[in-house]
């Protein structure tokens, strides 16, 4: 039995205990009375916090039960938001506002003191991380960077998240044949170390209220490379183990829907691997890897096929991280998560159950302790549910696909702009996006008063009981055909998506799958609105090809050198990633690649 199927066998090991212990706690008087006296003290610890209008609300909302059986089945099957399994999320606390002291305002009541007065006074609480991450990717690196400031003037953590263009998401230079009509167009086109020092210019990086994220899996470790050594440039060798954020890098998403491999399979996992290795020892608070959902949800799959392939993906990553002699305990706190969030009703639970099959399974197969055993989520709401007929109802969709995301405990999220089935979000539509998510979740008081408060209606607990049954199922159709990597090999997740795809559209074509303003409601007009398209103009991307040549001609010697020496150190078969870190500042991303291709190949699809 592999890994993944061991992964299987625990979660039904653990459903059984939970049962085991529901029993118990109804004919063993003493453990009963056990769990009860504790559930009295949770509930009698837990703060009371007030509304704007003084109405008073626990801090963390606890279902009304008082039965030792259910008790139980609370606290072993789904535990306390921040403990094992994880159901309710990942951390103690999510969203909510700092606690306050308490005044009488004038309702009569005690209601919130004023943050103003609170900070004079020093009894305010340090205002909790934004989970909003904004996510933006044009032109060239200054036009991105500009956006980039545009976006978090208004906030007070900056999480950034960088989308590139074409060429850079195949490591091809942006002077390569046929490219130059693709450079800077959705996304961002990176070349040098320059460009990814303009890319972040006037950002403290090393600060804890920063953070990136970069949407790149073929060449990541190159881009990778990069960004330290940009960091370095700016803030010297001592920011290294301050750099907050993470690195998409995920290899068999890749193979199994996004076609931006660039290297072969084992050659790109053993790069992967490398820098893995480098990043958990050297970078604390780094996520060397972002086991993505998101493309195999955009590529077609169903809810269940994208948080069961992510899942499988990610227990294989561990399989081979585990191999290279990396400890559990080291790389499992660094590995994170990325998962669509479409409307149909899976999304009530999907990212639930997969933090705690992801927790059973970390723990009982591969004995990873307490903070190897969490899930950390970012979730992006749906691209494909963004319809160009009667676009501005796609604001409506992501609204409500935000309620989905936040429901389900995501520890950052990213709302997609209105316009983007036309063009590269403008900032008009970019920055309703993100004020979207303020709204949700500082503007209402859904999430900012009480944890767990959309949490555990009969309708989620269905809805959570399906979806892991599904979810086991794929694993255990996956173990039958060998595990992750065989199922890859024989296409098998990527027949899947496709069918899965197939059967989407026809229900769109066919009425059963409604789409307002698409199939159901349209108002008889096709005329296309009038949106203003984001190009990147020629002269732009005649500009990156002359600081391209330029940076070559300046690094000619150096760059051969440093080639010759990462060929070497990779055809030796040592951990390449330091050889990387030097090469990076006199090669380009291009001339990195081609090195790299000439000693392990070229990806070749499967058929």
């Amino acid at each position: 039995m592999s890994k993944l199927g061991q992964v299987a066998e625990a979660v039904e090991k653990y459903n059984q205990f939970v049962l085991a212990q529901v029993k118990r706690a109804r004919w063993d008087e003493k453990f009963g009375r056990e769990l009860i006296k504790r559930w009295n003290e949770i509930k009698a610890k837990t703060p009371v916090t007030h509304t704007p209008t003084g109405l008073p609300l626990p801090r963390l909302a606890l279902p009304e039960i008082d039965e030792p059986g259910e008790i139980a089945r609370y606290l072993f099957g789904e535990g306390l938001p921040g403990e094992f399994p994880f159901l309710n999320g990942a951390y103690r606390e999510m969203y909510l506002e700092p606690v306050r002291k308490i005044e009488t305002g004038n309702y009569g009541k005690k209601t919130l003191a004023d943050g103003a007065k609170q900070k004079a006074d020093g009894n305010g609480a340090r205002p909790p991380e934004e989970p909003t991450r904004l996510f933006s990717g044009l032109m060239l690196a200054e036009d991105t960077n500009e956006r980039f400031h545009y976006l978090t003037q208004h906030q007070r953590t900056h999480r950034l998240s960088t989308a590139f263009d074409g060429p850079t998401l195949y490591g091809i230079d942006s002077d390569a044949d046929g490219v130059f009509g693709k450079i800077g167009e959705g996304g961002v086109a990176i070349d040098t170390i320059e460009d990814m020092v303009r890319l972040y210019d006037g950002f403290d990086l090393g600060s804890p209220n920063f953070s990136a994220s970069m949407t790149i899996s073929g060449p990541a470790p190159i881009i990778m490379a990069m960004y330290i050594a940009a960091a370095k440039r700016h803030f010297g060798s001592k920011v290294v183990p301050k750099l907050r954020g993470t690195i998409q890098a995920d290899i068999f998403k890749e193979v199994q829907a996004q076609n931006e491999t660039i290297f072969p399979i084992e050659a790109s996992l053993r790069f992967l691997t490398d820098m893995v290795e480098f990043t958990t020892r050297e970078m604390p608070r780094w996520y060397p890897i972002s086991i993505s959902g998101y493309h195999i949800g955009e590529a077609g799959s169903t809810p269940v096929q994208q948080a069961a392939y992510t899942l499988s993906n990610g227990f294989a990553y561990a399989e081979m991280f585990a191999a290279r002699g990396i400890p559990v305990d080291q790389f499992g706190p660094r590995l994170s998560f990325f998962l669509d969030c479409g409307l149909d009703a899976e999304y009530i639970a999907l990212a639930r159950v997969s933090r705690r099959i992801w927790a059973i399974g970390m723990r009982d197969a591969y004995g990873a302790g307490p903070r190897g055993q969490l899930f950390k989520l970012h979730t992006q709401t749906s691209g494909r549910s963004l319809i160009a007929a009667e676009f501005k109802n796609n604001l409506t969709r992501t609204a409500a696909e935000l309620m989905l995301a936040y429901m389900n405990a995501t520890n950052s999220c990213h709302s997609n702009s209105a316009d983007e089935p036309f063009t590269t979000p403008s900032e008009e539509w970019i920055r309703l996006a993100a004020h979207g998510q303020a709204i949700l979740l500082e503007e209402s008081g859904i999430f900012k008063h009480t944890m767990n408060m959309l949490s555990g209606s009969p309708g989620m607990k269905a809805v959570e009981r399906a979806v892991e049954r599904a979810i086991l199922d794929e694993f255990r159709e996956i173990e039958r055909l060998g595990g992750v990597l065989a199922a890859v090999e024989d296409r098998f997740q990527r027949s899947q998506i496709q069918n899965a795809a197939h059967r989407y559209e026809q229900q769109i074509y066919d009425g059963t799958r409604p789409i307002i303003g698409l199939n159901k409601y349209r108002n008889g007009e096709d005329v296309a609105p009038e949106i203003k398209l984001a190009r990147t103009p020629r002269k732009k991307q005649q500009l990156q090809v002359d600081r391209l040549a330029k940076f070559k001609k300046k690094n000619a010697e150096k760059a051969t050198r440093a080639l010759d020496k990462l060929a070497a150190i990779v055809e030796r078969g040592e951990n390449c990633f330091p050889a990387l870190l030097e090469a990076v500042e006199v090669c380009s991303l291009g001339q990195i690649t081609g090195c790299l291709q000439e000693v392990v190949g070229r990806f070749r699809p499967m058929v």
